[in-house]
């Protein structure tokens, strides 16, 4: 009965880290269901509109050439309208592809029983190849990640495009390309965006202020004479024409944020420029936040991670890759005090006979594990007829002596099987014995 408790299998604990398995593809199908509501509300009005002219036109006139070339392009339009709705249906069809393949392979886990049971390693090895491939899309490796869903067949099961997407927006944000990518996907998203309080947009449309700004003073460099024009210094020619875009550009824009300190920061560029000895415009011609460094390029990195985290909170998607989260809940069940204790492992002591298997204790895992909680042991395991050191570590008395002359310790003496060295020797009346209540 003991050994069945053990294995018995938990599966609502096991699914804690798959919640984003179906909310990617339902906020999917939700965006891809508004597309096509948005897409028919925008034709049959086009339509009906198209319809009642043409009808008042073949009643007024004689010639029937006029009114068949009005329904030619009403029948083109239905077409183009078609093949739209065409493309949306096969998208909806491959989510809910997706979606009911997502719900078998949960149902997977909730037919396992137990722990020891081969469909669970089975099942085990799907979820592993899963966190694999949502580490590779989250550090760019699509092509990677695309060949191992296609090699363990879970192409079901991840999100390569959204994914591959997703990276395409940031990578234009972060090499300082351009806004227009994404500020395209907060018009898909817009509702959701408002209703969530996102500043992406309005970051975005800053952005675009500052291009502006800076691009009317560098073309209006050659030959500019300053002028003063309701007091804001700006230059003649081309230069001047693409400071008023500017203008007009942050009055629609980004008058109404409310945040009249970042508007005044932003409003004096039109007066400053980016060579101008004049703080925070002689660092660079960028008005941020005070929380953010004047640094252009800084600039687009914090567009291109404000994405990020906007993307990942709108679909319910973790910060970090699953498989940190994963690791990070495996290794916090392990890690103990000695794990990153101040005395040298035994696996890098010369001296010791000892060697440890603890995955904390590894070089590869030791750092990952640092900021983890220890482990909540419920049950502790105390070797017979213990003993403490003055250094606070407690063992057995028949390990510490059977140790003890594996290293030639002089008779005696005690030395420590952990972290012990020749210089640090405890003569064997100060070892003391432990009593458990």
């Amino acid at each position: 009965m003991a050994e069945l408790t053990s294995t018995k299998l938990n599966a609502e604990s096991h699914l804690l880290l798959d919640q984003p398995l179906l909310r990617m593809p339902y906020e999917l199908s939700r965006r891809n269901f508004k597309n096509a509501q948005r897409l028919i509300e925008h034709s049959t009005t086009s339509f009906t509109s198209s319809l009642q002219s043409t009808t008042k036109a073949a009643s007024k006139t004689d010639d029937p050439a006029q009114t068949l070339e009005s329904l030619d392009a009403m029948i083109t339009k239905m077409q183009g309208l078609k093949r739209k709705l065409s493309n949306l249906q096969e998208e909806e069809a491959r989510l809910h592809k997706a979606a009911k393949a997502r719900l078998q392979h949960l149902q997977d886990l909730h037919e396992v029983q137990s722990l020891v049971d081969v469909k669970y390693d089975e099942w085990s090895r799907v979820r592993l190849s899963r966190l694999l491939v949502d580490y590779l899309l989250r550090e760019g490796y699509a092509d990677s990640a695309a060949c191992l869903a296609r090699s363990k067949g879970i192409e079901d099961l991840v999100d390569v495009d959204a994914f591959v997407a997703c990276h395409k927006i940031e990578r234009s944000l972060r090499e300082g390309q351009s806004t227009a990518l994404a500020l395209e996907w907060c018009k898909e998203h817009g509702k959701e965006l408002k209703k969530g309080g996102s500043m992406l947009e309005f970051e975005l449309r800053l952005q675009q202020y500052i291009e502006m700004v800076r691009a009317g003073h560098e073309s209006g460099v050659a030959g500019m004479e300053d002028v003063f024009k309701e007091g804001v210094r700006i230059g003649e020619g081309g230069g001047e024409a693409k400071l008023m875009e500017a203008r007009a550009h942050a009055k629609k824009y980004l008058s109404a944020s409310g945040d009249f300190e970042l508007l005044g920061r932003a409003a004096g560029l039109l007066a400053y420029r980016p060579w101008d000895e004049v703080e925070p415009y002689a660092v660079s011609p960028v008005p941020l936040p005070s929380h953010c460094p004047l640094n252009v390029k800084t600039r687009w990195t914090h567009l291109a991670s404000l994405f990020l985290t906007t993307h990942h909170t709108l679909y319910s998607l973790p910060p970090r890759p699953l498989l940190h989260i994963a690791l990070s809940a495996g290794l916090s069940a392990l890690k103990t005090p000695a794990c990153h204790s101040a005395f040298t492992p035994s696996s890098t002591n010369a001296s010791s006979s000892t060697t440890t298997v603890c995955p904390i204790c590894s070089t590869e895992l030791n750092e990952l594990a640092r900021n983890v909680p220890y482990a909540h042991h419920t049950k502790s395991i105390v070797e017979n007829d213990p003993v403490v050191l003055p250094n606070g570590r407690i063992y057995g008395s028949e390990r510490l002596r059977v140790f003890n002359e594996k290293v030639g310790t002089e008779r005696g003496w005690v030395r420590d099987p952990v972290g012990g060295t020749k210089e640090e020797l405890w003569r064997e009346s100060e070892v003391r014995r432990v009593f458990v209540l």
